[in-house]
């Protein structure tokens, strides 16, 4: 008879056929975390060309045709990073579950996605006010800080799992 998993409340994950093939192929958790890695290239770029186009580069470019056509990268970077994450995090959900680490980066991806909740059904209402060779408002621009900085901590975050 095999051992329980020790994935806490997610031991039937750590169980699965994924979970174990995870653990156990040399090349998979590497390949999937790369995967993981070139989406969050794909999201946080997108992200942070738009925020600094709110902070006032390229004022020239409507701030509006930026959003349009970031979106289409960040929602690629998306369905890049959630699935692998999905799957890495099902190699050892006990291990991460249990990391401050890891805590504190799925906290600082949920304020960065409030953050910009809060910016698109707010201050980017008034978007047309300063879309072109204006500066946004006050507002805008620490929204896109914050966001900024969020993603910069997500970041650290996820590269200090592997030391943690």
């Amino acid at each position: 008879m095999q051992p329980m998993p020790m994935g806490g409340g997610f031991g039937w994950l750590e169980a699965t056929a994924l979970g174990s093939a995870m653990r156990s192929s040399l090349w998979m958790y590497p390949i999937v975390e790369i995967f993981h890695i070139v989406g969050f290239v794909f999201l946080v770029g997108a992200v942070f060309m738009f925020d600094l186009r709110v902070l006032g580069l390229s004022k020239n470019l409507p701030v509006t045709a930026m959003a349009r056509h970031l979106l289409r990268w960040s929602v690629m970077g998306l369905l890049f990073v959630v699935p692998a994450g999905l799957m890495m995090f099902a190699a050892h959900p006990g291990d991460f579950i249990s990391n401050r680490i890891f805590v504190l980066k799925l906290l600082l991806i949920m304020a960065a996605g409030i953050n910009a909740a809060i910016f698109h059904t707010g201050v980017y209402r008034s978007v047309d006010e300063w879309n072109t060779l204006a500066s946004a408002p006050p507002l805008a621009r620490l929204h896109a800080g914050l966001s900024m900085a969020l993603w910069v901590g997500v970041i650290a975050c996820g590269r200090l799992l592997a030391y943690t």
